[in-house]
């Protein structure tokens, strides 16, 4: 498995690389297409990490668990139920998730797998649709929760979510991740409150590539959130939130003061 980071050292240039065993291997050339070593390794805790790819969009699925589905009454989707975040809500780990100015109320976490695209796909079958995923990272799909049912009239999803910094990503990007085999870890001021297993997915990866490439083009470094479990909760100001995904690393964030 690798896993690839994109990091900042003193010049504050945006480089990316292979992250093992504490350091980073620098890489020249594109994430997704052909890069290069340039013989440079830099230790993790000299560095800071962003955002390990810089979405176009990122599709964050909901009733994709068939535990939390059964607890709130709801039925299995015949396709995935989603919605848009878009790449300004793109923060990686370490970075502060910041209240909206306008906004008072309850502030939501929810970990998550997030599914990284590699190749530009559209109208993909369930059998091909390994080929367009690059690998896997973990996501904090952050909600203004009570923006929800503001308005009555319309259930305003990508209002609540779609706030800068709401969309954590990190800390990298692993491929060949058994991801049927993995749980999701969300500690909150390190007292655990998630942890699920992948395995309960109603959708798997290539089942949600191929659906939504029929959808819409998913483009390379497009991110889909595959959704969330049991036992989200709510930050108050200085609240770290971290997600866990072995194999991925933990992605740290958090809610400013």
């Amino acid at each position: 498995m690798t896993r690839w980071v994109r990091f900042c050292a003193d010049d504050e240039a945006i480089r990316m690389g292979r992250l093992a065993d504490g350091h980073i291997a620098e890489f020249r050339g594109e994430l997704f297409g052909e890069s290069y070593a340039t013989g440079r390794s830099f230790a993790i805790d000299a560095v800071r990490l962003g955002p390990p790819c810089a979405p176009g969009k990122v599709i964050a699925l909901w009733n994709n668990f068939g535990e939390l589905g059964q607890k709130l009454g709801k039925a299995p989707p015949s396709h995935p139920l989603f919605l848009l975040k878009p790449a300004s809500s793109v923060i990686g780990t370490g970075a502060p998730i910041l209240r909206p100015a306008r906004y008072a109320g309850k502030i939501v976490f929810e970990g998550e797998l997030g599914i990284v695209i590699g190749k530009r796909c559209s109208n993909v079958s369930i059998a091909d649709a390994a080929q367009y995923i690059f690998g896997y990272t973990c996501v904090n799909d952050v909600t203004a929760s009570d923006l929800l049912a503001e308005n009555p009239d319309f259930a305003q999803w990508t209002r609540a979510k779609g706030c800068d910094t709401f969309c954590c990503l990190g800390p990298a990007i692993a491929t060949s991740l058994d991801w049927s085999q993995a749980r999701v870890v969300t500690t909150l001021d390190g007292v655990e409150r998630q942890n699920y297993p992948l395995s309960d997915l109603i959708f798997s990866p290539v089942q949600i590539v191929s659906h939504l490439s029929g959808d819409m083009t998913l483009m390379p470094g497009d991110v889909i959130a595959c959704g969330t479990s049991l036992g989200v909760g709510s930050m108050k100001p200085g609240s770290s939130v971290c997600v866990t995904i072995a194999g991925v690393g933990e992605l740290r964030n958090t809610l400013a003061g």
